[in-house]
C-alpha cells in the first residue's frame, strides 16, 4: 500500500517514476523545465568546456533563458553576458528565449504559460520557489546544478519535510499577504523552514488571489524553503486558461493525502494583523509599523518578483491618489512584467503613480539586488517591497532597508517616514 504523501513528495515521487518516497530520501529526478537568467553566463561557459558531442541542451523545449537582472545592460561586463547566453540561446535552439524584453523571470514563467501544476521546475534564482503558488514544485539551484540539469534534463533531489502555516481568518483593509510572511519571519525566524516544503492552508490563504499567494511562495525561500505550495484550487485553473498549451483541468492539481506526514503546524490568525516590516539588516528582524513610524525614508521602491504584480501597483495607486511623493523621498515602481505594465497603463494605474511624482521603470530586477536603478548612498534608508535587505543588498553598507507590503511602501512614500497606510 502507497504511504499518504504531502504535495512536494508526489511531485518528486514522480519525476523519480517512483511510487511513494519519503522524506530524508535521496533521489534522481527528471526536472520539467529549467529556469536561467544571468547566471545563464556561467552555464554558457562551463558548457564550452564540455566535448562537442555534449555542448546541447537536453531538450530546448524545456530551458527557458531571459534577462532580467541587468536590463537594459548598465556597464560593459553585463553585456557582455547577456551577448554571451543571448547568442548560445540562438545556436542552442531554445523555444523560449525572451531577452530584456519580457520581465522578470519569476512572473514571466506563470505568463506565458510555462508553469503548470505538478511541474518540477529549477531554475537558478532562490526565488523559484514562486512556483508553488501554481501547484508546482519549484525550487532554486546554483550555475553548477544548473549546468548539470541544463544538460542531462536530472537532478539529486533529497525529499523534505513539510510544515504547514493554517492562516485562519480574513485580513483587515491595507494589510496584505507580504505582512503575513514577515510576520511569520519574525514570529519563527529565518530558519524555520530550513529544507522544508511549507504547504500554506486555511481560510485566509484559500481567500487569497494568485498574486498575494506568490508573494507567500516567493519569500518562503528566506525562511530556508525548498518548495512553498498555497492552495492548490481552481484560481489556479483560472489563471493559466489560455496561458498553457494544453488546458489545465482539476484532475492536474496535486493535492496533499489526507494523512500525508506533516512534521509541523504553525497557526496564525490574521484578523487583526498589523503591517509588518523587516529591519536593516535581516529578514526576520520583524516589528509592527507602529513601532518604527520616526524612522525617516530617502527611498521607496514597489517592485521586484515579490510584489511588482498588478494589485501591488493597484493598491498603490490607491494611496497614492491625490497625494505626492514628499520632497525628501524618491519613490520608484517596477511592473514585473511588460503583461502587467501594460495593463496598469490600461487602468490608468500609471498615470496616477506619475502623477504622484513616482519614477516608472521598465520591467526587470534592477534595485532589489543593488544591479542598477535606485542605488543607496551612505545613511539612507529605503522601504522597499522586495525580499532582501542584507547590508550592501541595494548599494551602500551604510545604508539601511526596510522590507514591507505595497500598501505600507506607498503610505511612507507620501510622508517621508515609515508609516502604517491604514492612517492616511
Amino acid at each position: 500500500m502507497v504511504r499518504p504523501m504531502t504535495i512536494a513528495e508526489k511531485i518528486l515521487a514522480r519525476a523519480a517514476g517512483k511510487e511513494e518516497v519519503k522524506p530524508g530520501e535521496y533521489l534522481i529526478a527528471k526536472i520539467d523545465l529549467l529556469m536561467a537568467h544571468i547566471a545563464a553566463a556561467r552555464i554558457v561557459a562551463r558548457f564550452m568546456g564540455f566535448p562537442a558531442k555534449v555542448r546541447k541542451v537536453f531538450d530546448p523545449e524545456k530551458v527557458v533563458v531571459l534577462e532580467d537582472h541587468f536590463v537594459p545592460a548598465p556597464t560593459v561586463f553585463a553585456a557582455n553576458a547577456q551577448k554571451m547566453i543571448r547568442e548560445w540561446a540562438f545556436k542552442q535552439n531554445l523555444k523560449y528565449f525572451y531577452d530584456i524584453k519580457a520581465g522578470i523571470c519569476h512572473q514571466i514563467l506563470p505568463e506565458k504559460g510555462h508553469v503548470r501544476p505538478g511541474m518540477l521546475i529549477v531554475g537558478t534564482d532562490s526565488h523559484t520557489t514562486t512556483y508553488g503558488a501554481y501547484n508546482a514544485a519549484g525550487t532554486g539551484i546554483g550555475d553548477t546544478d544548473g549546468t548539470v540539469a541544463a544538460a542531462l534534463g536530472e537532478l539529486w533531489f533529497k525529499v523534505p519535510e513539510t510544515i504547514r502555516f493554517v492562516l485562519d481568518g480574513k485580513l483587515p483593509k491595507y494589510v496584505m499577504s507580504k505582512d503575513i510572511i514577515l510576520k511569520i519571519a519574525g514570529d519563527y525566524k529565518a530558519d524555520v523552514a530550513c529544507y522544508k516544503s511549507i504547504e500554506f492552508v486555511g481560510k485566509a490563504a484559500e481567500d487569497m488571489s494568485i498574486a498575494s499567494r506568490a508573494t507567500l511562495s516567493n519569500f518562503s525561500m528566506e525562511l530556508g524553503a525548498k518548495f512553498a505550495f498555497t492552495p492548490p484550487d481552481n484560481k489556479i485553473i483560472d489563471f493559466l486558461k489560455g496561458r498553457t498549451e494544453k488546458p489545465v483541468t482539476s484532475d492536474d492539481l496535486v493535492k496533499p493525502d489526507e494523512k500525508a506526514e506533516i512534521e509541523k503546524i504553525y497557526e496564525l490568525d490574521v484578523s487583526d494583523l498589523e503591517p509588518q516590516v523587516a529591519c536593516p539588516h535581516t529578514v526576520d528582524n520583524v516589528k509592527p509599523v507602529s513601532e518604527l513610524k520616526d524612522v525617516e525614508i530617502q527611498q521607496a521602491f514597489i517592485g521586484s518578483c515579490t510584489n511588482g504584480r498588478l494589485e501591488d501597483l493597484k493598491i498603490a495607486a490607491e494611496i497614492l491618489k491625490g497625494h505626492k511623493v514628499h520632497k525628501k523621498t524618491r519613490l520608484l515602481i517596477i511592473p514585473a512584467s511588460q503583461e502587467i505594465y501594460k495593463a496598469a497603463i490600461k487602468e490608468g494605474i500609471i498615470e496616477t503613480l506619475i502623477d504622484s511624482e513616482a519614477i516608472i521603470c521598465n520591467p526587470n530586477c534592477g534595485p532589489c539586488f543593488g544591479a542598477h536603478m535606485g542605488m543607496l548612498a551612505p545613511k539612507e534608508n529605503c522601504i522597499s517591497a522586495s525580499n532582501r535587505n542584507f547590508k550592501g543588498r541595494m548599494g551602500s553598507e551604510d545604508a539601511g532597508i526596510y522590507l514591507a507590503s505595497p500598501a505600507v511602501v506607498a503610505a511612507s512614500a507620501i510622508t517621508g517616514v515609515i508609516t502604517d497606510p491604514r492612517t492616511l
